[in-house]
């Protein structure tokens, strides 16, 4: 008998947690042969923790992890997926913006022999401005990244006990989760799905943190920004030869005389910014060695509350040896 595990990283989400319990309760949950759900809270300022202890009280097969502060979801998932004992595990997020019944397509997939089920986005009931820069997103990581990103994008995906092994030997910070399952390889499914607005509660996922999934995917996965430093050197290169000949040919041709201090300006401005642009890029690729060679914990956990039939056990066991 094959056990599921349910990763839900949770941020914020005291409006939706039991939404999302009940939920999939209500249509998952007693299709499953065996499961456990582990609710990861990545450090949140509210009463998700509260909450997500009434879940345990509620379902035995509950399991809670607490981090000592905000660490981000791709760590929150990798000490999800640290902790579960599934045969498999999917992630899930606490919006509700996924229907449950999608995680029993997948697993149905991963029994066919799938190690890795990506849930892959069909369409998205949004903001338009959001959808069109998740979509450039997800275009600049087929294009430069990983030609298997699927063109709709996904955030959710279910790994086979192996992917999760390979997951924890990598123990990346400063990168992307679902890049790293996709760079793995393994047999891979897809599920399609349409993404529903989000109803309750507000979106933590800031510009900033955008920004910087951006920027971790390409200096994760991609040669491109150093490929990048070396071409627009070579072609600044190539221009100020050129415009260097042109001065001179000018010169001695038609006698214009060599001058132009605004001309010139303009040339060390532009030069100058992108001289600072290729330090900030190398900047970035330092500070993310210096991260890795510190060897820090991509995550720490605060707090771990076993599912109860664990408990249970654990205290005969404790009474047996008494």
């Amino acid at each position: 008998m094959s056990k599921l595990s349910i990763v839900v990283p949770v941020y914020y989400n005291e409006d939706t947690l039991m939404d999302l319990y009940e939920d999939m309760s209500a249509k998952i949950l007693d299709r499953l042969e065996d499961y456990e759900i582990v609710f990861v809270d990545d450090g949140s300022g509210d009463s998700s923790w509260e909450i997500m202890n009434q879940i345990r009280d509620l379902d035995s097969h509950v399991r809670l992890v607490r981090l000592s502060r905000n660490f981000g979801e791709h760590a929150a998932l990798l000490a999800g997926l640290s902790v579960c004992t599934g045969d498999c595990a999917v992630t899930k997020q606490a919006d509700l913006q996924e229907d449950s019944t999608l995680i029993l397509s997948m697993y149905e997939s991963w029994k066919k022999g799938n190690k890795v089920v990506l849930a892959v986005r069909r369409s998205r009931d949004e903001n338009r401005v959001k959808v069109f820069f998740a979509n450039m997103y997800y275009r600049l990581v087929r294009k430069f990244v990983n030609k298997n990103m699927p063109a709709g994008g996904c955030d959710c995906y279910l790994i086979d006990r192996q992917v999760i092994e390979v997951l924890e030997r990598l123990d990346e910070k400063n990168s992307s989760l679902t890049l790293q399952v996709l760079w793995a390889g393994f047999r891979t499914d897809m599920v399609y799905f349409d993404r529903r607005d989000r109803e309750k509660g507000e979106s933590r996922w800031t510009l900033s943190k955008k920004i910087k999934l951006v920027m971790d995917s390409m200096m994760s996965f991609s040669y491109v920004p150093i490929r990048f430093m070396s071409v627009a050197g070579v072609l600044f290169n190539v221009c100020a030869v050129v415009l260097f000949i042109c001065v001179l040919t000018e010169y001695f041709t038609r006698g214009t005389p060599i001058a132009g201090w605004s001309s010139l300006m303009c040339v060390v401005l532009c030069s100058s910014g992108l001289i600072l642009l290729m330090l900030g890029i190398l900047g970035e690729y330092l500070w993310r060695a210096l991260d890795a060679a510190r060897k820090r914990p991509p995550f720490i956990i605060d707090q771990e509350l076993s599912p109860k039939d664990q408990d249970r056990a654990r205290q005969n066991d404790e009474a047996q040896n008494l």
